[in-house]
């Protein structure tokens, strides 16, 4: 195969690692946007996602797509409701101090590691793909369901764009994003607004891990790329800037595809970690975020 060709499907295969690295970088930016917690743990709310979308496939029976279409409900109500659950148990009793919520997340990183790794396994299991139609190009044949991911990832990220700029529940947060004292002295409820956020932000996380877990296997140790490639993302774009996280999250997710494809993924990591080094030295508050006055 030719260059030209070779370099389009290195490009597709970057769009499908950028639209799921935009949702899981998306839930990171905005629990630190608003709740100003490094959140450790958001890779194993991905993981999470993955595994429980694996039991409900498992479980469901028939189709694969009632399996998929069932576990893209289940699985982000049941990670989201985790980590509000934790939210409430730990990050609330530390106040949200960032120093003790970066150590709390790590806890609670190995916690849910380690569940999972005695209720499902070492195993990595695949979850079948709800259709697996291909496209044939003159070149080659790609697969329709990797299509489905890039538009159900834009789909819902469309979606967290229209509720944080078009709803009262985004508004609310915004608010308490700007200044926690004066959204308590407005009746805002801040600590269930935290709850909501902790627990959006995994939801999200587990929606991409539904997502791509049809293409990559669930494994319980599956959680540690996507949050490297977050914390990327999240820095690169600006700490809390939802619109530099996803310039961000394509610009990392299509050079990783693509040198992924031409070379190594290992490479791919090195140069985006390098990338985030020379954004601390030259613009320390990201592409899109503000310079702190």
């Amino acid at each position: 195969m030719d260059f030209g060709p070779y370099l389009f499907l290195a490009s597709l295969e970057g769009a499908v690692t950028a639209a799921v690295l935009a949702l899981t970088a998306v839930g990171l930016s905005l629990v630190f946007g608003v709740m100003r917690v490094v959140n450790v743990a958001h890779g194993e709310f991905f993981m999470l996602g993955a595994v429980v979308a694996w039991w409900v496939a498992s479980y469901a029976g028939g189709h694969p797509a009632i399996g998929f279409a069932l576990a893209l409900l289940i699985a982000p109500i049941v990670t989201g409701a985790v980590a509000a659950v934790a939210d409430f148990l730990v990050l609330k009793r530390l106040d949200y101090d960032p120093e003790r919520t970066i150590v709390a997340t790590i806890g609670l990183l190995y916690i849910i590691q380690q569940t999972v790794l005695m209720t499902y396994g070492p195993e990595a299991r695949p979850v079948e793909a709800p259709f697996n139609v291909r496209i044939y190009f003159p070149w080659f044949g790609y697969s329709t369901y990797k299509f489905f991911v890039i538009g159900a990832a834009v789909a819902i990220l469309l979606g967290v764009w229209l509720l944080m700029t078009r709803t009262r529940f985004g508004l609310v947060m915004r608010a308490t994003q700007l200044d926690r004292e004066t959204a308590l002295a407005f009746a805002i409820p801040v600590d269930r607004v935290y709850a909501l956020v902790f627990g959006l932000g995994a939801a999200l996380a587990a929606l991409a891990a539904v997502l791509i877990v049809p293409i990559q296997q669930a494994h319980y140790l599956m959680g540690g790329d996507p949050l490297l490639l977050s914390f990327i993302v999240v820095i690169i774009g600006g700490l809390g800037s939802l619109a530099g996280t996803i310039v961000a999250a394509v610009l990392v997710g299509m050079s990783d595809g693509i040198i992924s494809v031409f070379f190594s993924p290992t490479l791919a990591k090195i140069i985006a970690t390098l990338l985030v080094a020379l954004v601390l030295v030259f613009r320390p508050q990201g592409l899109f975020g503000k310079r702190a006055l």
